[in-house]
């Protein structure tokens, strides 16, 4: 998805950077609000943007400028909600593009808004729609991850697209053609997302569960009695 160093035009790159800054500087907003008023959240919101540094640097070559790969944004867009992932998701696509190469600093807007933005948004509706419906949570964390990386990809389709039009179809036949070379690689990636993001929501709830309880996550329980085996029924239903 990282679309690499200096491959749109210098125009898109700017408007993507634009889009891209107010949603950053809300996250940043949202980290020390998220911060102050709950200290003792620092190390998941750190296992978080380690957790989405890790996965997105699981790179495999696809579109000419860009790459497959998976996000790791849903978890952290579960856990704390999409303006945090928007800050958290800025600083991961920095340090890939000047520690790994991956990605671009001139492309970093377009990079931002695709995968700490969009994917964190997708992920965290698909989430609350489950709930609503009386998904379990399992089952929402499983279609958040995988629905918010396919989301990530799609827009990517739509950047690339724009800056390279189709001769012959133009920009919707250039969105048809990224896309589904894009599918080959992402839709596996997307399910494996998935299910590596819900083990590690189920390690969560067996270590951590008050604080996800503190995060909105998982309810709080109707009696002193109710122990892991509740939380336990809640992953997994």
């Amino acid at each position: 998805m990282h679309i690499a160093e200096g491959y749109l035009p210098p125009l898109h790159a700017a408007a993507w950077a634009v889009a891209s800054a107010p949603f950053v500087v809300h996250g940043a907003r949202a980290v020390v609000h998220q911060v102050r008023t709950d200290p003792d959240s620092k190390l998941l919101l750190g296992a978080a943007g380690a957790f989405s540094f890790v996965l997105s640097a699981l790179k495999i070559p696809s579109v000419t400028g860009s790459c497959s790969h998976p996000t790791g944004t849903g978890l952290g867009a579960v856990l704390f909600r999409p303006p945090v992932m928007a800050l958290l998701g800025t600083i991961v696509l920095f340090f890939q593009a000047v520690l790994l190469a991956h990605g671009g600093l001139t492309t970093l807007g377009a990079n931002v808004f695709s995968m700490a933005i969009v994917g964190p948004w997708v992920a965290y509706g698909t989430y609350r729609l489950v709930r609503r419906a009386g998904g379990g949570l399992g089952l929402g964390v499983f279609l958040a991850a995988a629905l918010g990386d396919l989301a990530t990809y799609c827009v990517t389709s739509v950047q690339l697209a724009l800056a390279f039009p189709d001769a012959a179809s133009g920009v919707g036949g250039a969105i048809v053609k990224f896309g589904s070379i894009f599918a080959i690689t992402q839709i596996p990636l997307a399910v494996s997302e998935g299910l590596l993001t819900l083990l590690v929501v189920r390690l969560l709830v067996r270590v951590s569960p008050d604080e996800l309880r503190r995060l909105g996550v998982l309810p709080t329980p109707s009696a002193p009695s109710a122990t892991g085996e509740s939380t336990a029924k809640e992953v997994g239903a």
